[in-house]
């Protein structure tokens, strides 16, 4: 039986996933604690009474706990079917669901009511709206700004079918970050990503980012352990770069659950080290590698680290 990242049954039953005598197959880094606390449960409470969805939860992240402590979290908008099936996303696949008018001012609220400093806003891929859901997105945005001055908002968007007016609609909101994953190396993304998907076609959604708002800081982030080599990851780094990027992140992939693709390797972590050593070295102003990195993992730090470009320079050095 292999190994699956659930990360939200219950404590008892965490880690029982693997049989026996496969759980030396794994390194010990792979056990995380059961969140809880009461950041959890207050964070729960809010989400429950707003009727709101986290990819927190539907994505099945390992870092729930820890980025709720933070005062961060990542609202995942326009339901929790998407309309994409790539092959290593834990995100139901299925019939959409109805656009909710007032969505962008719950998400407001529950930023508001748990003080978030830092919101990041992402949703499923919605390839049956003309948009791709562009404006729910910049509705978000502005709603948040309404309900909480001062609040750092991210945004983590799809590829919006490379239409550039989907673009321009969000970046218009005036997000702090733009957003967007290229999730794994050129290489692998037939296999991996829905075949909708295209590794050229993200990295032009970051580009015209870029180009259409340089104050905004421009985002993505990728998988290791699908496959890939280190010189796939150095090149994707490139491209990325060369596409107006300026931060990056770099996680271990775990496979969610018994329907997703498995896991080709579990990434040492000295090659996390290197990839965030290269990374600032190529000119990224943040740049966060480890297991259980994710897009939104510490995304605050993303604006403390553009705002300090010595930051950049010291981690290339390996200071």
């Amino acid at each position: 039986m292999r190994y699956f990242a659930s990360h939200f049954l219950q404590p008892t039953d965490y880690l029982l996933l693997y049989e026996s005598h496969m759980v030396s197959q794994f390194p010990d880094w792979i056990r995380r604690p059961w969140a809880s606390g009461g950041v959890m449960a207050a964070t729960q409470d809010v989400l429950k009474d707003l009727g709101l969805h986290t990819v927190c939860r539907s994505a099945r992240c390992p870092n729930q706990s820890e980025c709720w402590g933070r005062r961060t979290a990542t609202f995942m908008l326009l339901g929790e079917n998407c309309t994409r099936n790539c092959t290593f996303c834990a995100v139901g696949h299925g019939p959409t669901a109805v656009i909710e008018p007032d969505e962008p001012v719950r998400v407001a609220e529950a930023a508001r009511r748990l003080g978030l400093a830092h919101v990041v806003v992402t949703s499923v891929t919605r390839d049956d709206l003309p948009d791709g859901g562009a404006a729910h997105f910049a509705m978000t945005v502005g709603a948040i700004r309404a309900a909480c001055p001062g609040v750092r908002v991210e945004v983590l968007v799809p590829d919006f079918r490379g239409d550039e007016a989907s673009v321009r609609t969000v970046l218009a909101s005036s997000p702090d970050v733009f957003g967007h994953n290229i999730e794994t190396v050129a290489r692998l993304h037939p296999a991996a990503r829905d075949p909708r998907c295209s590794y050229m076609r993200s990295i032009a959604v970051l580009r015209l980012a870029a180009d259409l708002a340089p104050e905004t800081i421009v985002k993505s982030s990728l998988m290791a352990g699908l496959g890939e080599s280190e010189l796939e990851v150095r090149q994707t780094f490139g491209d990325l770069r060369a596409a107006g990027c300026t931060a990056v992140c770099v996680g271990q992939y775990l496979q969610p659950g018994p329907r997703q693709r498995p896991v080709e390797q579990f990434v040492p972590i000295e090659a996390f080290k290197r990839y965030e050593t290269w990374a600032y070295a190529m000119g990224f102003s943040f740049a966060m590698a480890g297991p259980f990195v994710r897009s939104s993992y510490h995304a605050d730090q993303v604006w403390t680290d553009h705002a300090a470009p010595e930051r950049s320079v010291a981690a290339a050095r390996g200071i």
